[in-house]
């Protein structure tokens, strides 16, 4: 349990607004944006956030200033983020970390070079979702429960905690009932991962599945992926990275097929066995010409 949230006054910035929303998902604390003295930087129990000059994880001091100029792109939202254990996740699911890190430490100038656009096509990606809340949050040297600026910063901290660590959860559920198979069309043998049917059912399973087969490092060996449909007892089939070899709506006239979208990148079908995926799976590939 900590007593307050300190981070730097003046202008405010996504960094150390996103680490106080991550701090506030676990603490219903005041946010005071003001120097911090000795004796904060000294008290655990106060979390200093982009001041101080001081990353202390165990005494919660979370500045990154003091780092060497060449080193990694690492904010404190990354420190923040470290702290909770939940760093590495947050890499791998939120691509927009990484150019935060970036934008932090380095500027627009250098981000944009590093992103390979013009410097002004990054301004323009600026949302008046974040300049809004951000000015917001500068005009206050103070954020308390039940203000309307804390509460939404305690909202996206809570949504963000929680979709890293739900994400994560659904992923080794996943990878303890996963099946990877290797199917065979002609000279062409691929893979094909699929879960069976749970219960209870894995929230979101199909887009989980996206995220463990990156894991498993198989991106270009996995074409399809094979799913419990939602909204019903039978099986979806997807397309992986829209690979376009596979056209789903070359089994639209089988009889236990539901629906083949005409893009041709999902199908659902009834609650046929494991043989019969595979073979509508094999009879969805486009022959090479």
């Amino acid at each position: 349990m900590i007593k307050k949230i300190i981070t730097h006054p003046g202008g405010a910035h996504k960094d150390e607004f996103l680490a106080c929303c991550v701090l506030l998902a676990s603490d219903s604390v005041s946010i005071l944006r003001q120097e911090a003295t000795d004796e904060e930087l000294n008290d655990p129990l106060v979390v200093v956030v982009d001041v101080g000059h001081r990353h202390e994880p165990h005494l919660n001091n979370f500045d990154h200033h003091q780092f060497p100029r060449d080193a990694e792109p690492t904010c404190s939202l990354s420190l923040v983020l470290t702290k909770l254990g939940i760093y590495e996740d947050a890499r791998s699911f939120c691509p927009w970390l990484e150019v935060a890190e970036w934008f932090d430490c380095r500027g627009p100038n250098d981000t944009a070079e590093w992103l390979g656009l013009d410097r002004e096509v990054v301004g323009k990606l600026n949302s008046p979702i974040d300049i809004t809340i951000l000015q917001g949050f500068a005009k206050q040297t103070e954020h308390n429960p039940g203000e309307p600026i804390w509460e939404v910063m305690r909202m996206m901290g809570k949504e963000l905690v929680g979709y890293i660590t739900g994400l994560r959860g659904r992923i080794n559920e996943v990878s303890k009932i996963e099946e990877i198979w290797n199917l065979n069309h002609g000279d062409d043998v691929f893979k094909v991962i699929f879960v069976p049917r749970t219960d209870p059912s894995i929230e979101e399973v199909s887009g989980v599945l996206g995220w463990r087969v990156k894991e498993l490092g198989l991106e270009d060996e996995v074409k399809a992926i094979v799913y419990p449909d939602g909204r019903g007892q039978g099986y979806g089939m997807k397309r992986f990275n829209d690979r376009e070899e596979i056209d789903f709506s070359r089994i639209e006239k089988e009889s236990d097929v539901r629906f083949a979208h005409a893009r041709g990148f999902i199908a659902k079908v009834e609650p046929v066995g494991i043989d019969r995926l595979k073979e509508l799976i094999i009879k969805s590939i486009m022959d090479e010409k």
